[in-house]
Order: structure tokens, then sequence, then C-alpha cells
């Protein structure tokens, strides 16, 4: 995420917000946001709500994930919206959605579903 310049801007248990501001490095020919700076910023929303309900002692990865792109992400920023709709023992399923946003208005971009798997973290 520092390699693209996204931030966490909101965490709650079971829900992330992740903002990425727009620039050239994250943009296509086009100039809208990049699919793969799209889709990043919804994974990592969604494995970060995943992580807030696991153990301390446990770590996150993605199995699967499918995202539709809806309209071209265009804005000042994009904001990634991570949801836990089910978490389980092994696997969670979160909720995607990644909105534009310019001047304060919010437009639903792409939306996805994702499954994770909890797995234990590195021994110490």
């Amino acid at each position: 995420m520092r390699h693209l310049g996204a931030r966490i801007a909101h965490i709650e248990p079971g829900r992330v917000h992740i903002v990425l501001p727009a620039r050239p490095e994250v943009t296509q020919q086009h100039g809208y946001f990049h699919a793969g700076a799209t889709s990043a910023i919804a994974d990592s929303a969604g494995g970060y709500a995943a992580y807030t309900l696991f153990p301390k002692d446990a770590d996150v990865l993605t199995v699967e994930y499918k995202i539709n792109l809806l309209a071209p992400a265009v804005g000042d920023l994009l904001e990634a919206v991570g949801t836990v709709l089910k978490s389980g023992r092994t696997l969670t399923v979160c909720q995607l959605e990644v909105f534009g946003v310019q001047d304060s208005r919010r437009k639903l971009v792409a939306n996805g579903q994702q499954t994770l798997i909890r797995v234990n973290g590195p021994e110490q």
C-alpha cells in the first residue's frame, strides 16, 4: 500500500476504509485510476477488515476475490471499503466496495466479494 500511496482512513471491528489519492502513477492511459490499483486497495481493505476480528496471533491471506468494475474510476481519490459479511474459524467472507470521491461526492466504481483464510502468524 505504501508503494501505491494508499493509507487506512477508518478502522473498526469488521470494517476498514482505505484511500488512494489520484496521481499519475496509479492511472491508466485515459487518466482513470488503473484497475490494478482499484483492485489492490479493495483486496487490502477486505483483508484488514477480516484481520480486525482475528486473534492477535493470527494472520490473513486472500483465498480468492472477484471484483466488478462498474464505472470509470475517477476523482480526487478512491475509497475502498472492506466489510466482513461472515467471519469463521478458518474462512472469512468480505464485501468490497470502491468509490470515486470528487469534491466530497462518492460514486460507486467497483464492487466485489472476497474469501480470506486465517493462518497462524509467524513463530516468534
